[in-house]
């Protein structure tokens, strides 16, 4: 349990994070690039909470996951599953197909690739 009490509280805490950003923040950068950047980093967070033990490759594919999603919304799938009167779910799955928002996955997955990678190390080096 001590291994995944942190990436349950930074799953919560990323949460309560991108619903504030959906709820009060209406900009042109926040809202669609950190808000984009912050969603795979919450995936790859509520992973690990169930599987603490390093994946070396998880970063990639929940990358690979987020950019499976975005294509999905380029062939407008919310419309083709009749869900676009769903405000959830067309919230959740998106609807709008934007090429910069995988490079936001790419920097979020980046992120906790090497977030772990120095972790990993730190842990590596100093083994208590």
């Amino acid at each position: 349990m001590r291994k995944r009490l942190p990436y349950l509280i930074a799953t919560l805490v990323i949460l309560i994070v991108e619903i504030f950003i959906g709820l009060f923040v209406h900009d042109g950068f926040v809202r669609p690039f950190i808000g984009d950047v912050l969603v795979v980093v919450l995936i790859y967070m509520f992973i690990r909470i169930f599987i603490p033990e390093k994946i070396r490759l998880l970063p990639l594919f929940v990358f690979l996951f987020a950019v499976v999603v975005e294509l999905l919304q380029f062939i407008r799938i919310v419309e083709i599953l009749g869900l676009q009167d769903n405000r959830l779910m067309s919230t959740i799955i998106g609807t709008s197909f934007d090429i910069r928002d995988i490079l936001c996955y790419f920097v979020g997955c980046a992120f906790c690739g090497i977030w772990e990678y120095v972790r990993y190390r730190k842990t590596k080096a100093d083994p208590k």
